[in-house]
């Protein structure tokens, strides 16, 4: 527990977050990275490169100090965070090693203004937030090696690959050791480390599991990006050096993106390769529950599962639509009203700008906070904005 003493210092210091939150964390990562190399083996570089790592970690730090009275409050997102370093094989040795840089980081943008009371307050908060993660993690380890699971990375070989689109291409794979693979649900994602020829270190990227549970294989269904895009590294290594027959290596499947146990009416709104987990919660559904599926895509060339959204849908006798963003722009209000009915629960997947907008529509046509289901890729998402979603 922290005392009242402690938190009032850390909640007076949320204004100098505020306006130097960015600075403090830009600083952090360059001296950790620098110090600590190694640790590229966990980050995205290619979000690191576009300072969205950054950002993010400002956020947290920013919503830690306003709810550092009530951190229940965050705790769905510390959840989702969570998740994603479990998927990563982020362990409770790498914490210590983050809060002495972070607080180097708030001392050496601050100076004089962080005051030792203010630096020992930050860090009795940071040493009972990483507990809060390290105790979670911990037990999304030890979930994760039940039922066939295991703990950090394992062999899998690439059985066939399929193209699903002119961009995306599904890689179907299996366990090296044969072994049957843990249940999973609709929506969640397993984290892939490849080693780049040229990187020095390992990269790290989490796909969607692109279709419902299967103890035999897995499936993911990976975009292919501009060739300079650095978020492509990844996944155009998957498009143009793995081949059928090669190993990777993956996490378990882990996310909390998925679909809701009730009857409520489902609207799926997916943007570009957010169709993925979509698309493979669309596909366990049953008949009796009302469904609509709003694709979102620049033209016909970039539409991935068509075919398959298309059949099931009609199983269901649901409502199916296609939106080009080259032909109609992008999604609005009147593309989305129609099936907005009382209850609806909306499940949505896309790129950041997509998502915001469809969020923020959703919210317009009367939906509470606990209908709208989201899944932004990479840290584009704060733990305030997602603590004030419902």
């Amino acid at each position: 527990m922290l005392s009242q003493q402690t938190i009032d210092i850390i909640k007076s210091t949320v204004p100098v977050l505020e306006q130097h939150g960015v600075t403090i964390t830009k600083t952090f990562y360059s001296n950790m990275l620098r110090k600590h190399p190694e640790l590229l083996n966990y980050f995205n570089r290619a979000n690191q490169a576009r300072e969205r790592q950054q950002t993010a970690l400002a956020n947290t730090v920013l919503a830690a100090a306003k709810y550092i009275d009530n951190l229940q409050a965050i705790v769905p997102a510390v959840m989702q965070i969570a998740h994603k370093h479990r998927g990563l094989g982020i362990l409770p040795e790498h914490y210590p090693i983050v809060g002495e840089n972070l607080l180097a980081a708030i001392k050496e943008v601050l100076g004089d203004a962080a005051t030792d009371e203010i630096i020992n307050a930050w860090a009795e908060a940071y040493g009972v937030i990483a507990d809060v993660f390290i105790s979670i993690e911990e037990d999304l380890y030890k979930e994760a090696e039940k039922d066939g699971g295991w703990r950090l990375f394992k062999s899998f070989k690439v059985a066939r690959k399929e193209e699903e689109s002119e961009e995306v291409t599904s890689f179907y794979l299996v366990s090296e050791d044969g072994e049957k693979l843990p249940e999973y649900k609709a929506g969640q994602y397993i984290t892939v480390r490849v080693k780049v020829p040229g990187d020095e270190y390992t990269s790290n990227r989490h796909y969607t599991l692109s279709q419902p549970s299967n103890e035999n294989e897995f499936r993911i269904s990976v975009k292919r990006e501009d060739a300079v895009d650095p978020r492509g590294v990844v996944s155009n290594y998957l498009h143009e050096q793995v081949n059928v027959g090669d190993t990777i290596e993956i996490s378990a499947p882990a996310g909390l993106f998925t679909l809701e146990d009730n009857s409520n009416p489902v609207l799926f709104v997916s943007g570009g390769i957010g169709v993925t987990p979509l698309n493979t919660m669309l596909q366990t559904m049953e008949l009796g529950r009302q469904v609509a599926f709003v694709q979102c895509a620049r033209n016909e060339k970039a539409v991935a599962f068509k075919e398959q959204i298309d059949k099931k849908v009609n199983e269901l006798n649901g409502t199916y639509r296609v939106l080009f963003s080259d032909e109609n722009g992008y999604v609005t209000k009147e593309d989305l009203a129609p099936f907005i009915k009382e209850n609806t629960e909306i499940y949505i997947c896309g790129p950041a700008p997509f998502m915001e907008t469809v969020i923020s529509i959703a919210r317009e046509l009367g939906l509470p906070g606990d209908n709208i289901h989201f899944e932004f890729f990479g840290p584009a998402m704060s733990l305030d904005s997602l603590a004030n979603a419902n």
